[in-house]
């Protein structure tokens, strides 16, 4: 019972946290860049994006607890055998996004990307960008990856 609602939270957690990302990289960031000069597209977009950055730190830390309470459950040894390559690729998009959430964007990150956007707002707004269809292409690599390997499909 508790493995099953672990699994129902983590796919909740990661719909939203993965989906969330979807919708900032495909609709916000086009729209944003159509709707504004570039001296006032990363700061409209950072206003934007505080909102989401709450949904985001906590359907990160829902996944990443779900995650890890199932992969006790089911045994850590699965993290040596290589078709299970996808829960290296789960925990890695997990750290990834945690350490960017929590650590580096609180820490310097905002400031960076603020600073830089003072002097180069075109540039800067294409690296979000460009970082932004990057996440979102390694997430759902790892997201079919999980779901194809979760349902016997483990490729070797």
């Amino acid at each position: 019972m508790e493995f099953a609602l672990a699994r129902v939270i983590h796919v909740l957690a990661v719909v939203l946290w993965i989906g969330g990302v979807a919708m900032v990289t495909t609709v916000l960031l086009p729209a944003v860049k159509r709707l504004k000069v570039p001296e006032e597209r990363v700061e409209f977009f950072e206003k934007l994006e505080a909102r989401f950055a709450w949904q985001s730190r906590i359907t990160t830390l829902l996944a990443g607890l779900s995650g890890f309470y199932m992969l006790h459950v089911i045994g850590w040894e699965r993290l040596i055998l290589p078709g299970y390559w996808w829960l290296h690729a789960m925990i890695g998009v997990w750290l990834l996004f945690t350490l960017m959430l929590f650590v580096f964007e609180p820490l310097f990150l905002h400031r960076w990307f603020h600073q830089r956007a003072i002097k180069a707002p075109e540039a800067t707004f294409r690296l979000i960008q460009t970082m932004h269809w990057i996440l979102l292409g390694i997430s759902l690599i790892t997201i079919a990856g999980a779901v194809a390997g979760s349902h016997g499909w483990l490729w070797w």
